[in-house]
């Protein structure tokens, strides 16, 4: 079917014609028969097929054309950032000839120039869903307001766990009988045809070649390689393709940074995009290698899925992906529209077990190469320095050095006396400061400040309390040193009148009196020391 043969409105057929397409893809065909009518529709279709210009003519065209979409808005939710930057681009150069404004809505930038641009009543909405609901509930964003509803890579939305933010926006919209409603997927999977069911009108379902997931344009190689040799590999390919541009995946964000990282190194000018890229340096990042400035990229899977780069010449599974569907997408960045390319697989010992799943996917065998020893180039970078970050450039904190030249948290901390424990040392401001806070409250309590307790080996030995085995006299020294009271023995009533005024007696009774007086002097003495005690124990309860 060609695009003159759908009765467009005439600038839009003429932006179509500035694009270079003539003939609608499957894909396009099967949708645009439905949905130019205002018919739901439910669409199974592989990446690189067309779809975005599906549903973007079918915006267009009932904007411009239909009474009932006219004066409304359109929504586009696409999964991350990359996707929805490129779904923007598109719709600016196919309704370049159109007066529909367009704005793109997601997170990890400002939100004042997305508010302002909502605040212009733009007529087609393309964002991610966390952003949207932000805006949502800040009221400066209606889903009431949306006519026309496309929910974009929805398997994708869902195993990045939004679907309850899907539905949550579903169920904000307008009735599904009172808007058209989009949905494309690579799988029609149970999720998908729930929202299909409870918030679509009657869709229809469209699979287009759902037995084929790979493009037929492709041609696929696969090397069965260690993991130490992986890099020497790479570079012997680099070398023998000689591609134009190039992404090589991997599956984690260290891995795309050091591969990056070691093809610089050996004379490679090569970019990286991974999750922790800020916006703004992704976005430049990807401008570069589609219009040709860069050659060579790294990515995580955030780039399998929305980067679009017409002729890429080659696609590198540096790790094999342990998703099989993203094997798919990831290869799907070239052969687009119909082109050829050529897509490498790296299978070492780490992520092999991921190989047998995706040729179940597939529905083939990759076709193996078996290494040569010319296919190993010599790794310039072995043995070079190699980053510790994700390329987040981050402030290096320096730190003054102490006493001796050392650095650290504690290297100006200044001690006196030994090295461990011996000497008193300062006490900081932090806790003289407290003291005196304390002193001043119980000034203003009537109570005299609490005295300083010194460590041991301070004033008269006051630092350890005497054990129990010490003499009597030594504890009550210490008891008095700490507490300032004078525990001093009071002397019994019979102590005293003895010693006071006693009759004269006789030699042998003054023998006689001696012996009991010494007696009675020790219980005396004994009873006093008892007695002591009793004050002390009375005294520490009050104490505590």
């Amino acid at each position: 079917m060609l695009f003159n043969e759908l009765d467009l409105n005439a600038n839009l057929l003429k932006a179509i014609d500035d694009l270079g397409f003539e003939r609608c893809t499957d894909v396009q065909a099967e949708t645009l028969s439905r949905t130019l009518h205002g018919n739901d529709v439910a669409v199974q279709s592989q990446t690189g097929t067309g779809k975005t210009a599906a549903f973007l003519i079918t915006i267009f065209q009932l904007m411009n054309e239909s009474e009932a979409y006219r004066g409304t808005r359109a929504l586009i939710v696409a999964p991350t950032r990359e996707l929805a930057v490129q779904i923007e681009n598109d719709a600016k150069a196919l309704g370049k000839y159109l007066p529909q404004r367009t704005t793109c809505i997601y997170g990890g930038v400002g939100y004042g120039q997305q508010e302002r641009s909502l605040a212009e009543s733009v007529e087609i909405v393309i964002g991610t869903p966390g952003r949207l609901l932000d805006f949502s509930q800040s009221g400066k964003l209606d889903f009431r307001e949306m006519g026309i509803i496309v929910i974009d890579e929805a398997d994708r939305l869902f195993d990045m766990g939004f679907y309850p933010d899907i539905r949550k926006m579903m169920r904000r919209a307008r009735p599904r009988t009172e808007r058209l409603t989009m949905l494309y997927s690579a799988t029609l999977s149970v999720k998908v045809r729930n929202i299909s069911w409870q918030f679509m009108n009657d869709p229809a379902e469209i699979e287009i070649e759902p037995e084929h997931l790979t493009v037929d344009t492709v041609q696929q190689e696969l090397y069965h390689v260690a993991q130490n040799e992986k890099f020497p590999l790479l570079l012997g390919l680099l070398r023998r393709e000689s591609p134009r541009n190039a992404i090589i995946f991997c599956n984690t964000k260290r891995a795309t940074e050091i591969v990056a990282k070691k093809l610089e190194l050996n004379g490679y000018h090569c970019d990286f995009i991974i999750g922790d890229l800020p916006q703004h340096r992704r976005l430049k990042i990807i401008e570069r290698i589609k219009s040709g400035d860069a050659g060579l990229l790294t990515a995580t899977d955030v780039a399998a899925r929305g980067l679009h780069v017409d002729d890429l010449d080659l696609v590198v599974n540096y790790d094999l992906p342990e998703d099989p569907e993203a094997y798919v997408h990831r290869i799907g960045r070239t052969a687009r529209a119909g082109k050829e390319g050529k897509a490498v697989s790296l299978a070492c010992e780490r992520f092999v077990y991921s190989l047998e799943p995706i040729e179940d996917l597939i529905g083939m065998k990759i076709p193996s190469v078996p290494v040569s020893d010319e296919l190993l180039e010599v790794d310039e970078s072995e043995g070079k320095r190699l980053p510790s970050t994700h390329g987040v450039e981050r402030p290096v904190r320096t730190r003054s050095p102490g006493p001796g030249g050392r650095t650290g948290s504690h290297a100006g901390r200044e001690r006196s006396g030994s090295a461990r424990g011996g000497g008193h040392r300062t006490r900081s401001p932090r806790h003289a400061a407290a003291d005196a806070g304390a002193d001043a409250a119980s000034r203003r309590k009537g109570r005299p400040p609490r005295p300083h307790r010194e460590p041991a080996g301070g004033a008269a030995d006051r630092g350890k309390a005497p054990s129990r085995s010490a003499s009597m006299d030594d504890r009550i020294a210490y008891y008095r040193s700490k507490y300032g009271e004078d525990f001093v023995p009071r002397e019994s009533e019979a102590t005293q009148s003895g010693v006071s005024g006693a009759p004269s007696q006789t030699p042998a009774a003054a023998d006689a009196g001696d012996i009991a007086g010494a007696d009675g002097r020790d219980r005396a003495e004994g009873g006093q020391k008892h007695g002591v005690l009793g004050r002390l124990s009375r005294l520490l309860r009050r104490k505590r």
